[in-house]
């Protein structure tokens, strides 16, 4: 059920990684009253009395215009910022308990343009963490076979190759395998596909979204592209001025009687003379 508040391609192998997709009620991510401002400051607060879950599983969109707070939220969970009241709590531990290098390798994070290290072959840049993790050889080359063979990309062909030898789409499915290197149970993503051309961010949008429902990851994904979150979540939530204005399933939230749902709902009609 909705609220809102006045003032919140290609077929790819996964047995590896296969999960039960279906969500559980266990929560894996709890925001409570959280508020977080620069240096601890309360005068300068960037998100506000924040409060939601997301269930283990779900996977969770984050919408709002440019400065509404979601990536503060992701770097909120991954323990980048310190909530300056309240707590988020991952995985049943507060974030300000879990050594942050600890909590850090059991999250993946894909941001916009992989962020890959450009010194490193595509191999080097997915088995990063796995190396930190003192992973074997032989083990580590195994998973990064299966990876690269579950974002859609032939090992023998990609795995050595240097980023720059990569397409943007191409670059964007190494990030993700990247992020999934060592299981985690869940997954950040910050606008991943927002600087690919409109054809190859349509191709990953389809392809994340199968896969997202067969791995069974708990996916929290940034995006200010209704569209986006229409197609990949099963939940949103609209940030406004760092506060939340609206938590619905994709269903629901298009009918939400608010001015700033109704700003983004109305993106989705076609300009005049745009399907002449």
């Amino acid at each position: 059920m909705h609220y809102h508040v006045p003032s919140g391609e290609r077929g790819v192998s996964i047995e590896m990684n296969a999960k039960t997709a279906a969500e559980n009620t266990d929560p894996a991510i709890q925001f409570q009253d959280v508020t977080y401002g620069p240096d601890g400051s309360f005068p300068r607060t960037i998100v506000n009395n924040i409060r939601f879950s997301v269930a283990s599983g779900q996977t969770l969109v984050l919408l709002g215009r440019s400065g509404s707070g979601k990536t503060t939220l992701l770097k909120l969970i991954n323990s980048l910022f310190v909530p300056t009241s309240g707590q988020v709590v991952v995985r049943g531990r507060p974030t300000t308990d879990w050594d942050p290098i600890r909590l850090r390798r059991g999250i993946g994070y894909v941001i916009q343009d992989a962020g890959l290290f450009p010194h490193f072959t595509v191999a080097q840049n997915i088995a990063l963490v796995p190396s930190l993790e003192k992973w074997d050889a032989t083990r580590t080359a195994a998973r990064v076979s299966e990876l690269l063979s579950l974002v859609g990309l032939e090992p023998a062909q990609y795995r050595h190759r240097r980023t720059h030898e990569l397409s943007g789409g191409q670059r964007q499915r190494v990030g993700v395998a990247r992020a999934l290197a060592a299981d985690p149970p869940i997954l950040l993503m910050d606008e991943p596909f927002g600087a690919l051309d409109p054809v190859t961010r349509a191709e990953l949008q389809r392809e994340f979204s199968a896969l997202a429902r067969r791995l069974g990851k708990t996916i929290v994904f940034v995006t200010h592209d209704l569209r986006e979150a229409l197609l990949l979540a099963s939940r949103i939530i609209l940030l406004e001025n760092g506060r939340i204005i609206a938590d619905a399933s994709p269903q629901e939230f298009p009918r939400i009687d608010h001015p700033e749902v109704q700003a983004f709902t109305a993106c989705l009609t076609p300009l005049p003379g745009a399907l002449a």
